[in-house]
């Protein structure tokens, strides 16, 4: 016998009579009740008492416990096992949470350093045309940033939206560089007209398509991270039916009512009570592994044209080449705009030089973007899935974590087998699962818990999305997180962008999303729901994950508006509020 055994003897020795076998005082139940702050202490007997009244922790001896103390007892039980829950999953939800915003920072930095590029290289080539076009790619590559972090906005309209605006400016300036500048009615007729007049060819669409195609795969990429932290927090916090909940308090605090408060249960005994409390959660491992094995083989997808950096780094090429086709046509467009607009005033006393960049300049190569290799979207992912295989038999092993590693005796050790104190737990030892619990001595489970099987069926299908046998919608990405919409699938077509309309018709919660840029609040978008959550979401390089500004609710909330109000991109964190919109 070690010396843990030798202890915990001569500790019974102290409160029990080795003779009758009996409890002789309640003083250290006392101690570790109130040291437990399981309840007031004013209800526990000063003395060993009948338990009649009992009708978990049933002794034929005297007990230091009443039915208050028993119902305390259980309630501590849960808070105990929740407690471990949340210990066991902090590092795994930790993981994806710090993924997510670390994924969405270098998508920002990414959109941020192609915004860059395009302007440069309009300077280097069209430099009369750069300064004015800086507003509307900045709007272009919002609208992609919020786009690639999983806003349902229409591509296709941005980047057509993208170019009208820049057209006013390529045909005062390329079209027909002898102009003055236009007057705001003149520019607006050019820009609408740009619609019918497509100077830049297919290039709009094109870009759309491309973008898009490279996003899809990052988008539910990101969306699964989303629902991983969702499927965390929801077992986390699983409801523990009744009989569990009588099971753990039998297993971890029936001893106390005979003075045994140093005791632990036998692992057998554990694993067959845990065992049946989680048996849902274990239910959800075979999904969780595939969950992982999806998530390693979309990244591992994630090249040539679907490699959003490879294809956002290069929007500059086909910027400039579009202008570039506008300009070579330009006779033609200049009849077009006057048939459409009339003929603009010239001013020749207001008329600006154009200036392109010349032979020597358009000779020189643009310096390329020197980005740290640790900050690219492939080492990130890569970085994260390997990480994350270390996590992917979570479930499938969490009951016998728990046991061997917190609520267990050692082996050899005296333990509680839920009657006594001995050194065996004599009867049979359940497997893991809904099914293997028909024959569980120690707790009855009778079915699955209908919220957990609701996380598995949403894994199911986000896992068949991160496969590719589905192609999600415009409006069925977020539908995953709220746990509705219908079955989505089809082909995926290069010029449409892969995106269609959901239609799924399902109750929706009350969100107000508010969209943070530097440090303003610009947007507000409602949608009818069954509760509030409030979602600050804005560019990661002016919020950092996971601390955000701090805004009085209902502050700037209906000041400045974007002309796409129904546009927002979601951040990992919800925080429950009163506010409303």
């Amino acid at each position: 016998m070690g010396m843990r055994g030798v202890l915990f003897y001569a500790f019974l020795a102290v409160f029990i009579d080795p003779c009758r076998g009996t409890l002789m005082n309640c003083e250290e139940v006392r101690k570790v009740f109130q040291m437990k702050e399981i309840g007031p202490v004013k209800s526990i007997p000063e003395t060993p008492r009948t338990g009649s009244d009992l009708q978990v922790c049933l002794s034929k001896n005297l007990t230091c416990c009443t039915k208050k103390m028993e119902e305390r007892y259980q309630v501590a039980a849960r808070r105990d096992i929740q407690n471990l829950l949340q210990m066991s999953s902090s590092s795994l939800k930790f993981l994806i949470s710090r993924n997510v915003a670390a994924f969405q920072e270098t998508v920002d930095s990414l959109v941020h350093q192609a915004e860059n590029h395009t302007h440069a290289v309009l300077l280097q080539t069209y430099r009369d045309l750069a300064s004015p076009a800086a507003a509307p790619i900045g709007e272009f590559f919002t609208d992609v940033a919020l786009f690639v972090l999983g806003s349902e906005l229409s591509l296709e309209e941005a980047s057509h939206r993208f170019f009208n605006a820049l057209f006013p400016l390529v045909y005062e300036r390329l079209v027909e560089p002898g102009l003055s500048r236009l007057s705001l009615p003149y520019a607006e007729c050019v820009r609408v007209a740009c619609r019918d007049l497509a100077p830049y060819g297919g290039a709009p669409s094109r870009l759309a398509a491309h973008i898009s195609r490279a996003s899809l795969p990052g988008r539910v990429f990101l969306q699964a991270l989303h629902l991983g932290v969702e499927v965390i927090n929801t077992t986390d916090h699983i409801q523990l039916s009744r009989e569990c909940r009588r099971g753990l308090l039998r297993m971890s605090y029936c001893p106390h009512c005979q003075g045994l408060t140093a005791s632990k249960p036998c692992m057998g005994y554990c694993l067959n009570v845990v065992r049946g409390c989680l048996a849902s959660l274990a239910e959800v491992d075979a999904h969780w592994r595939e969950f992982v094995r999806s998530l390693e083989m979309l990244s591992t997808r994630m090249h040539g044209a679907q490699d959003l950096e490879q294809v956002l780094l290069g929007v500059h090429e086909l910027v400039r080449d579009a202008v570039a086709h506008a300009q070579m046509n330009a006779p033609r467009l200049s009849a077009q705009v006057h048939r459409v607009c009339g003929h603009p005033s010239r001013q020749p006393e207001q008329v600006s030089s154009v200036q392109h960049g010349g032979a020597g300049q358009d000779s020189l190569p643009l310096k390329g973007m020197v980005r740290d290799a640790e900050d690219t979207l492939s080492n990130r992912r890569k970085e994260f899935i390997s990480s994350l295989r270390l996590h992917r038999a979570f479930y499938g092993g969490l009951a016998d974590q728990l046991c061997v590693s917190e609520l267990a005796s050692g082996d050899g050790l005296a333990c509680w087998n839920g009657a006594d104190v001995g050194k065996s737990y004599t009867l049979r030892v359940v497997g893991n699962g809904i099914k293997a619990q028909a024959e569980n001595p120690e707790v009855k489970v009778k079915e699955a818990d209908p919220v957990i099987s609701q996380v598995i069926d949403k894994l199911k299908h986000v896992n068949q999305l991160l496969q590719g046998k589905s192609i999600p919608k415009l409006g069925t990405l977020d539908q995953i997180e709220t746990g509705s919409g219908d079955g989505y699938s089809g082909e995926c077509d290069d010029e449409d962008g892969c995106w269609g309309s959901g239609n799924g018709a399902a109750k929706r919660r009350r969100i107000v999303t508010i969209l943070l840029l530097g440090g303003r609040v610009v947007n507000k978008h409602t949608m009818g729901l069954v509760h509030l959550d409030l979602r600050i979401i804005g560019r990661i390089r002016r919020v950092t994950w996971p601390f955000v500004p701090l805004l009085p609710l209902g502050a700037g909330c209906r000041g400045e508006k974007r002309k796409r109000a129904e546009h927002f991109l979601m951040l990992p964190l919800k925080l429950s509020t009163s506010f409303t919109p």
